[in-house]
């Protein structure tokens, strides 16, 4: 047996020493070390050391919550709190269309048939009221199943206010919260999320959803701001949020993916919540050996997490979706479009389309005959196809029906998405060839949303309308456009979820 090496006893003795532990009649022995020294004590240095988890003294953690707890409104730029609203309005746009999706309304009724406690609102549901937490994980997917929210590209690709938005407002119309305070809350997950994202170059390359790990540092930070954490507690919160962070790639297009992101939002709130009552965790979750930089990737890059602290705000380098799909797809759906409009050959007339695209987009977005709407938002075969056909990229084109239509699939066939390591994310081409023989080519430079081609604050009134009026109706829609612009005047958030709800 391998434990009776261990042990360093016989067979014999090893044998009766388990029988009489089992029995209760010997006390149990002192738990060995690396090395056969016994640990002196839980929770100390000498006892952490044997798992590598001993405290390196970096103070990473430490610095970061020190940081978040003290970000206060009266200090952010104009340019940090007006990308807040922005974002703020952006995601509750996604979270109204995606309370259409059937994929949310199972989650909802299966909570409804776990019995939640009716607390806090649930997005365009007439009403209806769930938990704190069930709420949080119900909203966390409607804004997140269409694939249409808003996604940062500073080294990091990260969805970071779907999977933080729903655990502010949880909180914020439970407690009462100021918009101000939701503001400064959102800026603060950017700041942790995105930093803890910079500090793991391999983590995507780990297989990890981004969204699910990374979102839940950020919907901790979040949350633990709107509370009013101290220092302290914040670090405690950054912790029991790491432990619980979790989300595979595996399940790109599958109902779970979008779990991911009301999943972080949970973590968000229990976190913030267990924190507030003296709930405690490591105080070097980030930077520790055996913390969550280092197990989540291959290589780190401890300084991004403290770089530059409150000189740079990193909700200023949002980016938001004209399209409801992968973000990876978007400078080709751009190019699909540019070069369709350019060509005006119809899809039966053309006997090839190439796509020339980052590298990375066909390492996420491979799938070449995806059999769901939700499958067809990572595969560029069908983005490309669809672009060219319909001129669009909207949740229409990224339907169960879409994927499924004759005149689509048949596109998909002659499509060739090839990899150039020469183009950046955001740029693509697009090269048809006609039956006739004729080529047309078009050239992306920037992608439609992103910092250097962005999208306006009438794209996103626009965008806004589309995805809300089915769900509260266009007269109350803008109104939730008025109250997000001047959400800094907002006494309580809980105004702003009551339009929504």
């Amino acid at each position: 047996m391998k434990n009776k090496k261990s042990l360093g006893l016989p067979r014999r003795e090893w044998l009766q020493t388990s029988l009489a532990l089992a029995a209760g009649s010997l006390a149990p022995l002192p738990l060995l070390a690396q090395g056969g020294a016994a640990l002196t004590g839980a929770g100390s240095d000498t006892a952490s050391s044997a798992y590598g988890a001993a405290n390196l003294g970096l103070g990473v953690t430490r610095q970061l919550g020190e940081f978040l707890s003290g970000i206060q409104y009266a200090n952010l730029p104009g340019t940090a709190t007006h990308e807040a609203k922005r974002a703020v309005l952006d995601w509750l746009g996604c979270a109204l269309a995606g309370s259409q999706h059937p994929t949310p309304q199972i989650l909802i009724s299966t909570f409804k048939q776990m019995g939640s406690f009716a607390a806090v609102n649930v997005l365009g549901q007439q009403g209806l009221k769930l938990s704190l937490l069930d709420a949080a994980v119900a909203n966390g997917q409607m804004g997140h199943v269409l694939d249409f929210d808003d996604t940062h590209l500073g080294g990091v690709i990260l969805h970071t206010s779907t999977a933080t938005m729903p655990a502010l407002l949880s909180l914020g119309q439970h407690r009462h919260s100021s918009g101000q305070d939701l503001l400064v809350a959102l800026v603060a997950a950017f700041e942790a999320g995105i930093r803890t994202g910079q500090a793991m170059p391999r983590h995507h390359h780990g297989g990890w959803h981004l969204t699910g790990t990374l979102g839940t540092v950020a919907a901790t930070a979040g949350s633990a701001r709107l509370l009013g954490l101290d220092a302290k507690q914040t670090i405690y919160a950054l912790g029991i949020g790491c432990t619980q962070a979790a989300g595979m790639q595996q399940n790109r297009g599958s109902d779970c993916k979008s779990l991911h992101a009301g999943k972080s939002a949970y973590h968000g709130v229990l976190a913030s919540m267990l924190a507030s009552n003296g709930f405690n965790s490591s105080a070097e979750i980030l930077e520790g050996s055996l913390g969550f930089v280092r197990i989540y990737s291959a290589t780190q890059n401890l300084p991004a997490l403290t770089a530059d602290l409150g000189k740079t705000w990193l909700i200023t380098g949002n980016g938001y979706k004209p399209y409801a799909c992968g973000v990876v797809l978007h400078p080709l759906i751009d190019a699909a479009i540019k070069v369709s409009q350019l060509a005006k050959v119809p899809s039966a007339d053309v006997a090839s389309l190439e796509m020339t695209v980052h590298p990375d987009v066909i390492r996420i977005t491979g799938v070449d005959t995806p059999g769901s709407g939700l499958m067809s938002k990572f595969s560029a075969n069908h983005a490309a196809a669809v672009a060219y056909i319909d001129q669009a990229g909207g949740v229409q084109q990224f339907s169960n029906e879409r994927a499924r239509e004759a005149s689509v699939q048949a596109m998909r066939k002659i499509v060739q998405i090839k990899a150039s390591p020469d183009l950046r994310l955001d740029q693509a081409r697009a090269k048809i060839t006609t039956k006739s023989g004729a080529v047309f080519e078009a050239t992306i430079e920037h992608a439609t949303g992103t910092i250097a081609n962005p999208m306006s604050d009438i794209d996103l009134e626009i965008k806004f309308m589309g995805n809300a009026t089915k769900a509260i109706g266009q007269a109350q829609a803008r109104k939730v456009i008025d109250m997000v612009w001047a959400l800094d005047q907002v006494k309580d958030v809980g105004q702003l979820v009551a339009l929504c709800a």
